[in-house]
């Protein structure tokens, strides 16, 4: 073997042994939520979620990498369990969802901060605005489905400023304060499957 073959093959070694643990993952929205909580009147908590989303990331655990992850919502899958609220929440007031259907977290990096903990920042865009964003993630473990499959478990954790993203609307109060915080705390509370090599390899599919 001359040595232009042999620095060929050198190099596909690396290439292979970098990657040898990394797994892609594809987001379970059955075993998953994507939460939300505001401060309503100053006084209470009111929270939410959305019922739609999907998801797809590469995790390689050895090295505390993520990489090609994206997340995606849709916007008027919001519910907050009262559907008046849901409806004003889905008008132009809020996240006018028929001009901004979709609400996306694109990865950017992972940052290890503990054992089974990072920093996780990504790109939120949200109602027409992208934002850099950093999440307080905990990787809770691996196991096998009842199906057999390869499950992974994440909770990712953040608070955003609302008016951040242009969702301005609010109302003042007679006594002093406002109808609605303008801080949200947002919960990621994910089951991802092991996606099939097949699966692995493919384009997401369009929906």
């Amino acid at each position: 073997m001359n040595s232009s073959m042999k620095t060929l093959v050198a190099a596909l070694a690396l290439i292979i042994g970098q990657n040898a643990f990394a797994t892609v993952y594809e987001v379970d929205p059955v075993h998953s939520r994507v939460g939300f909580s505001v401060k309503h009147l100053m006084i209470a908590t009111v929270p939410g979620n959305f019922k739609e989303f999907e998801g797809k990331f590469d995790f390689d655990e050895k090295k505390g990498e993520v990489k090609d992850g994206v997340f995606t919502v849709k916007a008027a899958s919001i519910n907050t369990d009262n559907a008046k609220r849901d409806e004003h929440l889905r008008s132009a007031d809020f996240f006018d969802v028929e001009k901004y259907p979709t609400i996306t977290i694109t990865n950017t990096k992972l940052k290890k901060a503990g054992k089974n903990k990072y920093k996780w920042t990504g790109d939120l865009n949200m109602h027409g605005v992208t934002k850099p964003v950093t999440f307080d993630l905990e990787h809770k473990g691996n196991v096998k489905g009842m199906m057999g499959e390869s499950r992974a478990g994440f909770v990712a954790t953040t608070k955003i400023n609302r008016k951040d993203f242009g969702l301005n609307w609010n109302k003042a109060l007679e006594a002093g304060g406002v109808a609605v915080s303008d801080e949200v705390q947002i919960t990621l509370d994910i089951s991802a499957v092991e996606a099939k090599p097949a699966a692995a390899a493919a384009e997401p599919a369009k929906k």
